[in-house]
């Protein structure tokens, strides 16, 4: 368990040149100076936003100094503020730096420290290209500056909210060249685009919305530098969207929201009070109900904690910074320090002071710089020895969970916290829960011991849960400590036991999106689990088969409630098969479906809402998920008959005939009448009447009549017969004659064969009297009376 020691002070500004002046500047001004420290800690920058006019507004002070030109930058309140202070990597000495200046309209500084110099100036740069244009966002990232721009069209209308998308998004590398470094030429990321804040990490780059239109204000975006790539991404909906950007015409921002314009019209807009970048590389963001999450660099967003505190207000400052696995954040006066793997609390400390600023503290990533007006304090953290056990942390998470579960059936409006529920003694599930987990998993030759009966026999139930945990988290282990050759393995049959987990647990909607992330991350992975989760394959007649249980079954075939799948692209567990069986094995697709119907007539009622079948028919679900690929293939409508046709339902049967029809396979189309008429009387009519309109307008039928005629209905009459040929024998433009030198018309000896068939047929109702015509006494004897 990680625990913080106390706040000592390491520096009283004695060791800064200028020390005095630096005390000064941060104790005057009623709103708080921006500080900012180098990345080798030996220089402080200071931005004092309100500054008496004779101060400057940007120092520089170096801590053991040894004298040299000093940095102080000043410009009038009526001039362009300030937007960026940042610092990039040199490309000319490894591990030296750079500061730049970026000003609001675009003119920018670059300076560099020489020791025993002092700073030097080395190009002054105009970022902007307009004179209108104007930088509200900068970042930097290795040796590379970028920013989004704004910039008016010449027409723009004076509400600037009518032309929202007139910024775009640039980057400008840092160059050697004949004299010196020197910032190269302007490369645009995205135009046409929104307002962004630009946050950037080591690899990435994050694109914030600042402002709150419909549509834009619901993802974020990251841009992959290396890849020239950007990816769209939703906190609630995770990975939507990547596109590589190799061209300026891939550049434009309404062209790459083209495809994913319906998803992102159902997701809920982004709740963002403040963000800032880990050191891990993801993006940290603060709610105004005070949750912090982090948003990975693949778009995948990861709960961290709830610092449970009141709604956050636009004005009230947040500040977040990682230091090693610890995120420290100050919140209205108050230090949080928490652990980012497992999103406990570590301390909370109240501080006394104001005016806090984090500093950099390089190769100390087990202690916290801060800086305050009296001084730099460090906050150092110690590792107990028990922390590398895991129980302290699930016991945590146990009660955490457990708070969450019991305030949301609670009637009550008081706040359950871990401590209560630690010493209440109402609630015993978690309390036993905790003590199985603390002597389980730490003692695995006497697993029991000093456990009390009750809890003994509860732990005999759990065992096998508990050897799935535990091999799932070395599972967990392997993957993170194999070679990359072997990722892919381990990574397989880590989603065959997640994907194993979820089908044995309630498909609720949490259970659901998950296996949506899961089938959408590792498409692969997820095919092959999900055939050995149903133990799908193959028997010596090449007909699929399955071994699954009936539970399995009812949560792969269950369709969810409609507010359960809502617009935001989750998908029920069956339409997710399907797109893999497409994908993967798109021969098996139908057999499947006609698979999973055999189990339906076996574990639900025909007619039984509970059932799938009592929503949406599952071959109609299938041909939903056919219907979503991108594009059309002849293979496509294939697949479209042969779900038709294994449904083996009277509609789809004649919708998959009509579609052969219209497709002119006149040979298949005889094959599948010969087939399904045997199903029922009902179909066998409407089949037949359909061909035999067929055959009375053209003459592509004539090879098949011998198949076609013994399969009409018994209870078809000459007269109906001939009053369907009638009905749709083709119209002549020309007068009729009696003998056509076409050989396309019909004639009556190709009708002759059907309607003597028909004719030579006993009448129905000559066989219902014929029995009794020939019984041996008619008519029957009268019964003997009772006397």
């Amino acid at each position: 368990r990680t625990r913080a020691g106390m706040l000592r002070q390491v520096s009283d500004f004695s060791d800064f040149s200028r020390g005095n002046w630096l005390q000064e500047l941060l104790c005057q001004g009623e709103e708080p100076s921006h500080v900012q420290s180098s990345p080798d800690g030996q220089h402080l920058l200071v931005l004092q936003k309100s500054r008496p006019p004779s101060l400057p507004q940007v120092v520089a002070f170096q801590r053991h100094g040894i004298g040299g030109a000093d940095l102080e930058r000043n410009w009038q309140p009526h001039q362009p503020a300030l937007v960026g202070l940042l610092f990039l990597q040199s490309p000319m000495t490894l591990g030296a730096w750079v500061l730049a200046l970026v000003w609001e309209h675009g003119r920018t500084e670059v300076w560099h420290f020489v020791v025993a110099v002092g700073w030097q100036l080395l190009q002054t740069v105009e970022l902007c290209q307009g004179a209108r244009a104007r930088i509200v966002s900068v970042c930097s990232q290795g040796t590379s500056l970028m920013w989004c721009e704004e910039r008016p069209p010449l027409d723009a209308p004076l509400d600037m909210s009518k032309c929202a998308f007139r910024f775009c998004i640039c980057t400008r590398a840092l160059e050697v060249g004949e004299q010196g470094m020197r910032l190269g030429t302007v490369r645009i990321v995205l135009h046409n685009s929104p307002e962004y804040q630009i946050l950037a990490s080591s690899q990435h780059v994050f694109l914030v919305p600042t402002a709150s239109f419909a549509t834009t204000s619901k993802f974020l975006l990251i841009w992959h530098p290396e890849k020239a790539k950007l990816t769209i991404a939703a906190p609630s909906a995770g990975f939507i969207h990547s596109k590589a950007l190799h061209s300026s015409s891939e550049s434009d921002f309404r062209k790459l929201l083209l495809g994913s314009v319906g998803l992102l019209s159902g997701l809920a807009p982004l709740d963002i009070h403040t963000s800032a970048v880990s050191n891990s590389g993801g993006l940290l963001l603060v709610s105004t109900k005070g949750d912090v999450n982090v948003v990975e660099p693949d778009g995948t967003q990861r709960h961290i904690i709830d610092l449970q505190g009141d709604s956050l207000t636009q004005g009230s400052p947040v500040q977040l910074k990682t230091f090693g696995s610890i995120l420290a954040c100050v919140l209205a006066g108050v230090l949080y320090l928490i652990d980012q793997k497992s999103g406990r609390l570590v301390e909370k400390k109240i501080l006394s002071m104001k005016g806090v600023h984090f500093l950099e503290s390089p190769g100390e990533e087990d202690s916290i710089q801060l800086l305050t007006q009296t001084g730099i304090y460090s906050l150092s953290f110690s590792r107990s020895e028990d922390s590398s056990k895991p129980e302290p942390f699930l016991v945590e998470m146990v009660f955490e969970e457990a708070c969450r579960y019991y305030q949301r059936r609670s009637l009550s409006n008081s706040k359950l916290t871990v401590e209560k529920l630690k010493k209440g003694g109402a609630f015993q599930a978690p309390v036993a829960l905790s003590a199985i987990l603390q002597h389980s998993l730490c003692q695995k030759q006497k697993p029991a011991q000093g456990l009390q009966d009750t809890y003994a026999k509860l732990l005999s139930t759990m065992s096998l849960e508990l050897q799935s945990y535990m091999s799932l988290e070395l599972l967990k282990t392997c993957v993170v400590c194999a070679p990359e050759s072997e990722v892919e393995s381990y990574c397989e049959k880590l989603v065959e036991q997640e994907v194993s987990r979820v089908l044995h647990s309630d498909m609720d909607k949490d259970n659901l999106v998950y296996l949506n992330s899961i089938f959408a991350s590792f498409p692969k992975a997820a095919w092959k689990a999900i055939r050995s989760c149903l133990q799908l394959q193959q028997n010596g007649d090449g007909l699929l088969v399955a071994r699954a249980t009936p539970e399995v079954w009812k949560k792969v075939l269950g369709a969810p409630q409609q507010e359960e799948v809502g617009q935001n692209g989750v998908v029920p567990l069956f339409e997710l098969i399907c797109t893999s069986f497409l994908r993967f094995k798109p021969k098996w697709l139908p057999s499947f479906v006609e698979l999973t119907q055999q189990y339906v007539s076996i574990s639900w009622m025909y007619s039984s809402k509970e059932g799938p079948e009592g929503r949406v028919p599952l071959y109609k679900r299938a041909l939903g998920v056919l219907a979503r690929k991108n594009k059309h293939s002849e293979a496509d409508d294939e697949m479209e008959l042969e779900l038709l046709l294994c449904s083996k339902r009277p509609k789809a049967v004649l919708q998959a005939l009509h579609l052969l029809i219209h497709l002119k396979r006149w040979q298949r189309v005889v094959e599948v009448a010969e087939k399904f008429s045997k199903l029922s009387p009902l179909l066998n009519k409407e089949i037949f009447t359909t061909l035999l309109a067929q055959f009375a307008q053209h003459r592509e039928l004539d090879p098949y009549l011998d198949t076609l005629w013994p399969l009409c209905p018994t209870e078809l009459t000459a007269s109906e017969i001939l009053t369907v040929v009638l009905q749709h024998l083709p119209h002549s433009q020309e007068d009729p004659v009696p003998f056509s030198s076409e050989g396309d018309q019909l004639t009556v000896g190709l009708l002759k064969p059907l309607l003597q068939r028909v004719v030579q047929r006993p009448c129905v109702q000559d066989e219902i009297y014929l029995d009794a015509l020939q019984s041996p006494t008619f008519p029957p004897p009268t019964p003997p009376r009772e006397l």
